[in-house]
C-alpha cells in the first residue's frame, strides 16, 4: 500500500502499516525502512499463520496447531522443526503472532476438532 501511495504522490491511509519498498526497488537498500517483523495469515486451508523475524520464521499450519520454528539463515526450505530447542523463541514470536492478528467479522478460526 505505501509503495504505491508512494508513487502515486498519494498519502498513505492510517490506520497502516505498510512500508514504501521504493527504496529497494530503486537500488538504495541503505534507505529502505525495515518492520521489526513480518506476520501473514491464510484464511483458507485452515488459518494458517506466520511471522517472521530477522533469521527466524514461526508457522501455525492450522490455526490450533503447534507452532514450528525455523532459522532462514540455515533451512531455507524449512526442513528442520527447532521449536523444541528453542522455547523461548517461539514464546516471543507466537506473542507477535497474536498481537499482530486482527479479528475479522467475515471469517471465523475454524473450531478445535
Amino acid at each position: 500500500m505505501a509503495t504505491a501511495c508512494e508513487l502515486s504522490g498519494q498519502p498513505v491511509p492510517t490506520p497502516n502499516d505498510s512500508i514504501s519498498l521504493l527504496p529497494t526497488l530503486k537500488g538504495q537498500p541503505e534507505q529502505q525502512a525495515k518492520h521489526d517483523f513480518l506476520y501473514w495469515e491464510f484464511y483458507e486451508g485452515r488459518g494458517a499463520r506466520a511471522v517472521r523475524q530477522g533469521k527466524w520464521k514461526a508457522v501455525r499450519p492450522q490455526w490450533s496447531a503447534p507452532i514450528e520454528l525455523y532459522d532462514l539463515t540455515q533451512d531455507l526450505g524449512e526442513e528442520t522443526d527447532l521449536s523444541q530447542q528453542h522455547p523461548d523463541i517461539v514464546r516471543r514470536l507466537a506473542t507477535l503472532m497474536e498481537n499482530a492478528h486482527t479479528p475479522s467479522p467475515r471469517w471465523k478460526p475454524p473450531r478445535p476438532r
